[in-house]
């Protein structure tokens, strides 16, 4: 039996649709809660991206006299890199299904992809899960070598850990940053409706519309229902996001199978596509992500300095 044949693309229309492909490609950014904050660089053009990063600051001096020396100074980049690295999955699909013509297929399948790649993303991005060796420290481990990490409860009530002196925004700030966004676990809306101001009022009221805004400090705070907050490890990560950068080394690719076997880790054969009657899309995404994190006048040691902070539990 032939390894290499597969549905080509006039046989695939069904399936695949030009118009359907483009939807999953605009779509995944809105999957993905990393993607909605960060900043999207152009697209590589091959797998490795190196952008030299300021840092060494210029320094001025005073001028003893009319014949004093001038005195010299340097400016020193260092080199940051994106390495691209695939995110990937398979959508084994029983021929029975597509031959049925009532059957959204793409209705049922595309956001499902959508998330998935949106996940796995902003779970290796936030937390290090499965995230490539190239890839940077993920967002949590960094910001915790950086000093940007408070507990809960370790300053006083949940709005002293959040923007009290010492408290996750002041740290982003220490280090030369404007915090602009927040994202947060779904547990922690009910903190924010707890809290109150000294006369007993709700902090975050409930607008005439019935929809409540939650913002803090002026940033707006999101709340990921695609699973990516790991509410054991993190509550909320407030920072810069705009210091964050993603890039991607190609648009998203499909390929259709239906002469190939599935396997599991350990080799065992999980689908026969050609003998059980089933195809199978293939869906790649191959992207980077780094924090530049340059030099700034108020924190120019880069082992204390990160654009994002966190509250842990």
């Amino acid at each position: 039996m032939p390894f290499n044949q597969r549905i080509d693309r006039s046989g695939a229309q069904a399936l695949m649709p030009e118009d359907v492909t483009r939807e999953i490609v605009k779509h995944v950014p809105e999957r993905s809660v990393v993607m909605q904050m960060a900043t999207k660089a152009s697209n590589m053009s091959r797998k490795q991206r190196r952008v030299p990063v300021l840092s060494t600051f210029p320094m001025s001096y005073f001028v003893n006299g009319d014949m004093g020396l001038k005195k010299t100074t340097q400016v020193e980049w260092e080199n940051k890199y994106f390495d691209a690295e695939e995110i990937a999955c398979i959508v084994p699909i029983p021929e029975a299904v597509l031959d049925d013509a009532d059957y959204d297929i793409w209705g049922e399948i595309r956001p499902l992809i959508e998330e998935s790649l949106g996940l796995t993303f902003d779970r290796a991005v936030l937390f290090g899960e499965n995230s490539p060796a190239p890839w940077p420290t993920d967002i949590l481990t960094a910001a915790g070598n950086a000093g940007n990490s408070v507990a809960l409860g370790a300053i006083g009530d949940i709005y002293d850990d959040l923007l009290s002196p010492g408290g996750v925004i002041a740290l982003v700030e220490q280090d030369g940053f404007m915090a602009n966004g927040h994202v947060a676990d779904m547990s922690m809306r009910a903190r924010y409706r707890g809290l109150r101001d000294l006369d007993g009022n709700p902090i975050f009221k409930t607008s005439v519309q019935g929809n409540t805004s939650y913002e803090l400090d002026g940033a707006p705070c999101y709340f990921p229902e695609n699973g990516s907050m790991d509410v054991t490890q993190a509550l909320q990560f407030s920072g810069n996001w705009s210091k964050v950068v993603y890039t991607m080394r190609q648009d998203i690719t499909y390929k259709i199978l239906d002469q190939a076997v599935i396997q599991d880790a350990s080799g065992n054969i999980v689908y026969n596509l050609a003998q059980q009657d089933m195809v199978a899309l293939r869906v790649v995404m191959r992207l980077a992500w780094q924090v530049p994190n340059p030099i700034n006048r108020l924190q120019p040691d880069e082992a204390n300095r990160y654009p994002i902070a966190v509250l842990t539990p």
